[in-house]
């Protein structure tokens, strides 16, 4: 019995020292090729993400193993910062006007693609029912992480970009709770009856958006009582695992969880309980741990690739990646048209047909096939297929998104558009310098030609942005109504501003719905009426 109490820590360090010598082995790996893709210029031709699965494949070809990947490590320790990342930064302004599409693709799309996957493996391949239903549940969830960052490099609509990035905000959730209510069938523990399947989905969103909505508004406020930088970037880290780690131990769903409280605190509490400097200190926290923890995941999806199995299943695999693809289609394409007919704002045919091959799966896919139980007969199948349908989107699909952009013609002015609001971002910035520069009482201790030689190095650098800008708007247009989306965008942010203010102040005890955006769009809607009337 001693001799096992004094080894016991000598395991113990051993053991904390291989995770810890396989953690700098991943991280190393990750960062030269994130190194190398910005060295060499053909390798920025590939998505980053997308160069990492390539990296881990060949390792796993050479069968060397970085690491064990458990679907434990990615639901619990990366899977909380990359939801909140992408929810922290999507502007609810964004998300509600394409809330319609973005909410029938994350709901209905999900509980399409589980059934029309399913129904066609299992008839095309003989797998059982259950388990095809459990293959669907895992490949109904998208992971866009490259794609979306191709879509904002290459300048693709803000439209575009939001309905991809929302739908996989909500179908991650959507699909993890389909997963669950399924997997109890094969093992014979349930019984599928649809009112008790609706009746659980509605505990497992209910209870995650209700914990979201707590820690995140409970959050917000507390963060009004102070001002620290590093305290409130903590906080958001412990929100976000701590929701999720909380939500899942009430039996509901934590990844809805984490994107409720993603909202919440990049929508409201970063307005009310942040000054601008903590807002962008948080903002470049999470930015860097989202690379950090996609640079991981994303290798290790390689790495952990079984040539072996995947290629005693190859019809299996094949056939998942056709049902896969079909299933697509018709969900963005059916559901897509009904969008259309029910809103105000079209996706027309070239955006239907990105969005469609633009479904990559990943990580959440991965994750939820590892985690199918051990004592069901067709777990390898499950998992064979998971991978060879997410090599399949990520090394087909992913290269080829961007063939897809330029051949229909969906690639914006991006470049121009950055340099444009770069020079615009300058002149704001110079001429704030100059006023206070003429503003500013003298110091008798200053020679006065000191501010006056100061003020004419500011006016000449302000010369110089406005012919910058001048040459833009002259090669480029349409530029010029940048100036008019960034001077709506200012007079929005600076409505919102006064009403964090006010609350911040305690002169207001909530936050007030902002106005101005029905306004102006009201007062859009009665210019446009006018010409197309004198047109007619």
């Amino acid at each position: 019995m001693s001799f096992i109490a004094s080894a016991t820590p000598e395991v113990t360090d051993a053991v904390i020292k291989q995770n810890l010598e396989q953690f700098l082995v991943v991280l190393s790996v990750s960062l030269g090729v994130a190194t190398l893709s910005r060295l060499v210029s053909w390798f920025r031709q590939i998505p980053y993400t997308l160069l990492l699965v390539i990296v881990g494949l060949g390792l796993a070809f050479v069968n060397v193993r970085l690491v064990n990947l458990s679907p434990e490590l990615i639901l619990e320790i990366f899977l909380p910062p990359l939801l909140f990342e992408a929810a922290w930064n999507m502007r609810w302004r964004d998300l509600r006007e394409n809330l319609l599409p973005v909410s029938i693709f994350a709901i209905f799309g999900v509980v399409i693609s589980v059934v029309g996957i399913a129904s066609s493996v299992s008839w095309l391949t003989g797998l059982p029912i259950p388990i095809a239903l459990l293959l669907g549940a895992s490949l109904s969830a998208t992971d866009p992480v490259s794609v979306v960052a191709l879509f904002r490099e290459l300048g693709a609509s803000k439209r575009l970009t939001v309905v991809m990035e929302g739908e996989s905000l909500f179908n991650d959730g959507v699909a993890v709770v389909a997963y669950l209510l399924l997997v109890g069938i094969p093992l014979g523990m349930e019984e599928f009856t649809l009112p008790t399947t609706i009746a659980r989905f509605g505990v497992f969103v209910g209870i995650g958006i209700a914990v979201g909505c707590l820690v995140g508004f409970g959050i917000s406020y507390l963060t009004q009582r102070f001002d620290y930088a590093l305290v409130e970037q903590s906080l958001t880290l412990v929100s976000a695992y701590g929701t999720y780690l909380i939500v899942e131990e009430l039996g509901g769903s934590g990844v809805i969880g984490v994107v409720t409280v993603g909202l919440i605190l990049g929508n409201f509490g970063s307005r009310i309980g942040m000054n601008p400097r903590t807002r962008l200190i948080v903002t470049e926290f999470w930015e860097f741990l989202a690379f950090f923890v996609n640079s991981i995941v994303f290798l290790l999806i390689g790495d952990q690739i079984n040539f072996g199995s995947l290629g005693g299943n190859i019809g299996l695999i094949l056939t998942a990646i056709a049902a896969v693809l079909v299933t697509r289609l018709l969900v963005i394409f059916g559901l897509g048209s009904i969008s259309n007919w029910l809103g105000n704002q079209d996706l027309n045919w070239r955006e239907l047909t990105v969005l469609w091959w633009g479904g990559l799966r990943g990580g959440v896919s991965i994750a939820l096939a590892l985690s199918v139980p051990a004592v069901l007969d067709g777990r390898q199948e499950i998992i064979d297929a998971v991978f060879g349908v997410v090599l399949f989107t990520l090394l087909v699909q992913g290269l080829t998104t961007q063939l897809f952009l330029e051949k229909l013609d969906l690639i914006g002015d991006q470049p121009q558009r950055q340099q444009y609001s770069e020079c615009l971002a300058r002149r704001t910035a110079l001429r704030r310098v100059l006023k206070y520069l003429e503003e500013l009482d003298p110091s008798p201790d200053v020679d006065p030609e000191f501010y006056r030689y100061q003020q004419s190095l500011v006016k000449q650098e302000l010369a110089s942005v406005d012919e910058k800008q001048e040459a833009l708007q002259q090669a480029n247009p349409q530029l010029r109504s940048l100036d008019l989306e960034q001077l709506r965008e200012q007079l929005l942010d600076i409505e919102a501003d006064t009403y964090a203010e006010y609350i911040r102040a305690g002169r207001l005890n909530r936050n007030l719905s902002p106005v101005l955006q029905s306004v102006l769009d009201d007062a859009t809607r009665k210019e446009i009426r006018p010409d197309t009337a004198v047109g007619s």
